[in-house]
C-alpha cells in the first residue's frame, strides 16, 4: 500500500560537503517500509522544480517513529530539500518500488558494496539483515576520505572494508580492487551506486558465480511507472524501473558483463 503523507522535519544534519541527512516524524506511526524501497518527495515553491524528487530510504527507525533520507543537494529539487528547517513539512508519497531480496537464513557471507550517496539503501538492508542474526560485511567507495558517508553507522552494523580513489582511507582505487574480492567468496552481493560501479560489481558477480541484486538509479518522473521516464530493457522486455525496481537480480538485465 502506498500513502501520501506530511511528514514532519525532525533534525536536519550536515554530513559534509554537499550531503544532508533528514529525520521525518510524524504523530501516528509510519507505514512499514522496505530496505532498498524510495520515497518519492514534493518540492514546493518552486518555478523550476515540478516533478517529485526520489530519495532511497536510508534507514526506519520503528522506536524513534524516523524516516532517515539521506539527500545530495546536485540540483534545485535536492538543494530545497537540503534547506529543509526542523518544523518544516515534506510532502511524500511513499513506500515505492521493490526493495531487496532478504537472505532466508542469517548465516552465510553477504557483502553490501555502496557508492557515494548510494550507500544509503544499504544502512537500513544491513540493520535488518542484523536484526536477522547476519553478519553483513560493507565494502563502501568514496574518491576521498571526506567523501566517505555514514561510515560509524555501518561500524555499529558489521565489518566495514573501505576504497578511496586517493588511497586517503582503506585500500587506494574503487571497490572492485579491494583485496577482499580476491581472498573471499561470498553467497550474495547487494549494490547501490554509481551504474559504472555497478556494472563492474555485477560482472564480478557474474564471474564469481555469486547471486547479486542492484539498485538501479535511472532517471525517474512519476514513481509510479506511468511516465515511463526510468524504462529499463532486461531479459523480460522493457519495465518501469520505479515499479518494478529499483531493486533487480542481474539475472534480468542485458547489461554486457
Amino acid at each position: 500500500m502506498k500513502y501520501i503523507l506530511d511528514l514532519t522535519v525532525k533534525s536536519v544534519e550536515p554530513m559534509g560537503g554537499k550531503y544532508v541527512l533528514l529525520k521525518l516524524t510524524q504523530p501516528a506511526p509510519l507505514p512499514e517500509m522496505q530496505p532498498g524501497q524510495f520515497v518519492e518527495v514534493r518540492v514546493d515553491g518552486s518555478p523550476s522544480t515540478f516533478l517529485r524528487r526520489p530519495i532511497s530510504i536510508n534507514k526506519v527507525s520503528v522506536s524513534d517513529n524516523e524516516l532517515w533520507l539521506l539527500v545530495a543537494a546536485v540540483g534545485d529539487g535536492t538543494r530545497w530539500m537540503a534547506a529543509s528547517k526542523p518544523g518544516d513539512t515534506l510532502n511524500c508519497v511513499l513506500p515505492l518500488g521493490h526493495g531487496f531480496t532478504l537472505p532466508e537464513q542469517p548465516q552465510g557471507n553477504y557483502l553490501l558494496v555502496g557508492g557515494g550517496v548510494g550507500v544509503a539503501p544499504l544502512l537500513y538492508l544491513g540493520e535488518r539483515m542484523r536484526a536477522m542474526g547476519a553478519e553483513p560485511t560493507f565494502l563502501l567507495g568514496a574518491r576521498t576520505a571526506n567523501d566517505l558517508l555514514m561510515f560509524d553507522h555501518f561500524k555499529q552494523l558489521g565489518r566495514v572494508l573501505v576504497t578511496t580513489e586517493d588511497g586517503s582511507m582503506g585500500e587506494r582505487g574503487f571497490v572492485t580492487n579491494h583485496s577482499v574480492l580476491g581472498s573471499e567468496r561470498f553467497d550474495r552481493i547487494y549494490t547501490c551506486g554509481p551504474k559504472p560501479m555497478m556494472v563492474a560489481v555485477a560482472r564480478y558477480a557474474r564471474h564469481t558465480d555469486t547471486d547479486c541484486e542492484v539498485s538501479l538509479e535511472n532517471m525517474m518522473a512519476c514513481g509510479l511507472g506511468a511516465c515511463l521516464c526510468c524504462v529499463e530493457n532486461t531479459t523480460e522486455g522493457n519495465i518501469c524501473v520505479c515499479k518494478e525496481g529499483p531493486v533487480l537480480n542481474i539475472k534480468k538485465l542485458l547489461w554486457p558483463l
